[in-house]
């Protein structure tokens, strides 16, 4: 109970990183996540808990750790996190649970993440983050969990527990979604994804993958003939938005969900070990500052190209992305160009990009996010010259869904409606994740998925009599 400066994070050299797929922050040796932990005050009101959206009992595992019981400490993650290794890596936990570290107020908050991280690392190699406690006998009764993402990881998780015969569906030809397609490998190595994926089929949950629904099963069909008593879908955010601009049509332009899926999910980052081909320019320009843009940023850069800009219409103060992936990628030799807005994309007779046309803005009032409006400064206009394009500008719902269900409400955005028990206008169908609420973070996703497995239980108790 000491309080004190937090202890940094050991990691690769950044000339070194930036030249392979292997993870950049190492993790905490035993000896230092101990004395980390030791740093927690065991506030008697503790605040941490408030900014976790899947409610972990953060002083408890740590208290855990400060007695070094990892396996009390993984035991007590576990009890409401399915997954504290991918949690401890991705989640913005300075916008979270560090953010109410009462440490923080004037000096720098328990690295919890890191905690987490260390905890769940340690218990994965050896063999002890199975939670074999609390588990109902089987009923039964089937449930279908629509998509392969955080949020339907986690509820299948908790459905399964809870006694349920529960089938995953995903369309892709892995489990995982974001995490998977999404995330580099230097980030979240995949192995780490697979290892929890194993872990839902140890519960008893069957996974189908290359399955559309809405294409290879209606909603309506999985309910009827399938013979589903409930479904939850979660398919997530991954229809890439674009800009709209000249240019976006030309070789050479990428939705940054294409180029990461085509690099983490379909392997191109291995080429020609692997038979996915990914064509990276010599000069890029990612346009966005998000966790996707860093992402897509620090990935192009790996794969070989000689200068990568991050385009963005506001300053970096107002930059979306956590300010750990900012600093890696500006250590790692990504420039950022500030207070630019593309107007247009250049190309050549052959049809491939050239160059990025911009215009210098300044900031004006904030706008209805709270962050000050870009405006655009007339004849500012200038070129970049680049010969490849990454929109990571965002992304929404795949419409596919609301198609081929018209009876399933969603609003103007295509997020499917839900009432504040997670169901849809479906009797039976539930919805949660970035699906519902926009893109989000991982952990507000299995959020989601936790309410509604809990949902989904007492709704199938009260249909069915049980």
């Amino acid at each position: 109970m000491r309080g004190g400066m937090r202890n940094p994070m050991p990691e690769q050299p950044a000339d070194v990183r930036n030249h392979n797929f292997e993870e950049v922050a190492l993790g905490y040796p035993e000896d230092t996540a101990v004395d980390e932990a030791q740093r927690c005050l065991n506030c008697k009101n503790p605040q941490c808990v408030k900014g976790c959206p899947v409610n972990v009992d953060i002083p408890q595992f740590i208290h855990a750790l400060t007695e070094r019981d990892f396996d009390g400490a993984i035991h007590i993650l576990k009890n409401k996190n399915s997954l504290p290794a991918v949690c401890g890596r991705v989640c913005p936990q300075e916008n979270q649970c560090e953010k109410h570290c009462i440490l923080g107020i004037k000096g720098e908050p328990v690295a919890i993440g890191r905690l987490e991280r260390f905890v769940a690392d340690r218990a994965r190699e050896n063999g002890t983050d199975m939670v074999k406690e609390g588990l109902a006998p089987k009923n039964g009764i089937k449930v279908a969990v629509v998509g392969g993402g955080p949020s339907c990881l986690t509820a299948a998780g908790d459905l399964a527990k809870m006694g349920y015969d529960v089938t995953l569906f995903e369309a892709l030809h892995k489990v995982g979604g974001v995490l998977m397609y999404g995330i580099p490998e230097f980030r979240l190595p995949k192995s780490i994804v697979q290892h929890e994926i194993e872990q839902l089929k140890v519960l008893g949950v069957k996974i189908m993958t290359d399955v559309v629904i809405g294409r290879t099963f209606t909603l309506h069909e999985l309910l009827g003939e399938e013979g589903f008593q409930a479904v939850y879908v979660g398919t997530g955010a991954g229809l890439p938005h674009f800009m709209r601009i000249p240019g976006e049509a030309l070789n050479g332009v990428y939705a940054a969900n294409e180029f990461l899926t085509r690099v983490n999910l379909m392997g191109a980052w291995k080429f020609p070990k692997m038979a996915t081909p990914v064509y990276v320019g010599k000069n890029v320009a990612v346009v966005g500052a998000g966790n996707v843009a860093m992402d897509a940023a620090r990935t192009a850069k790996r794969l070989g190209a000689e200068n990568v800009y991050v385009v963005y219409r506001r300053s970096e103060a107002e930059m979306p992305a956590r300010k750990e992936e900012i600093e890696h990628a500006k250590a790692e030799g990504i420039e950022l160009h500030m207070l630019n807005n593309p107007v247009q994309i250049l190309g050549n007779e052959e049809g491939w990009v050239t160059g990025i046309e911009c215009v210098r803005t300044e900031l004006g009032e904030p706008d209805a996010s709270g962050r000050r409006s870009p405006v655009e400064i007339p004849g500012s206009n200038h070129v970049f010259d680049v010969d490849m394009v990454v929109m990571a500008i965002g992304q929404g719902p795949n419409p596919l869904l609301k198609h081929t269900t018209p009876d399933l409400v969603t609003n103007r955005k295509g997020l499917i409606t839900v009432d504040e028990k997670e169901e849809t206008s479906i009797p039976g169908v539930f919805a949660g994740g970035d699906i519902v609420t926009g893109a989000a973070t991982v952990i507000s996703a299995m959020g989601a998925g936790k309410k509604a497995a809990l949902e989904i239980d007492a709704y199938l108790k009260e249909k069915l009599g049980k």
